[in-house]
């Protein structure tokens, strides 16, 4: 894993995380532990609505939080429409230390993201929950946005439904405080994938 990567999750303080909080993550945990225990590949799917900003930061965590806890899991990430993923949410991973090369120039550029030199890079470009390149089954649905949970009352394929919901740093684009905003929502998900993947067994 990158150094700078490392770095910041190992300041990471998971004590931060409320009890209340802690329960919402709770199914998730559940469900990657049954996965583990079962020795059944670990799929999840982050899903909200323009798989633009949040989505893309579960799915990147979610998969570097494994690699570093040694949890062999696929991460994928999808939205109830496609757009693009959004140059600031970009920026912020790449503050951390990620690699992110552009790999096409289109309206919704296909972007791949290295955290570890050795591992195969994770790919992030906007799409539907359902497109080709997600999984058809399964696997568990973390619904990132409450927007996407209730407009998702059926995502198929889906062996489970875990809503773990964020506020949209999309509130604060174009304004002073846009990268804070976008790397305390990055810095919360790391957080929580942290504490998530430091408790399966």
């Amino acid at each position: 894993m990158y150094t700078q990567i490392q770095q910041v999750i190992e300041v990471l303080d998971i004590n931060s995380i409320s009890q209340e909080r802690k329960a919402v993550l709770q199914p998730l945990i559940d469900y990657v532990q049954e996965k583990v225990s079962t020795s059944k590949k670990t799929r999840l799917n982050f899903i909200c609505t323009h798989n633009s900003r949040r989505s893309h930061l579960g799915q990147v965590w979610a998969q570097t939080m494994a690699a570093y806890y040694a949890i062999d899991i696929d991460s994928y990430s999808g939205g109830t429409e496609a757009t693009a993923l959004f140059i600031a949410a970009k920026n912020t991973l790449e503050n951390v230390g990620f690699q992110i090369q552009k790999v096409s120039e289109t309206s919704n550029p296909v972007y791949a993201i290295k955290y570890a030199e050795n591992a195969p890079p994770i790919i992030g470009f906007s799409k539907t929950f359902d497109n080709a390149f997600n999984p058809s089954s399964e696997f568990g649905a973390v619904l990132t946005c409450s927007q996407a949970d209730e407009g998702c009352p059926f995502i198929a394929g889906a062996e489970k439904r875990i809503p773990v919901t964020y506020e949209d740093p999309k509130a604060f684009d174009n304004s002073p405080d846009q990268e804070k905003m976008y790397s305390e929502r990055s810095i919360q998900i790391a957080t929580e994938m942290k504490y998530v993947f430091s408790n399966i067994q």
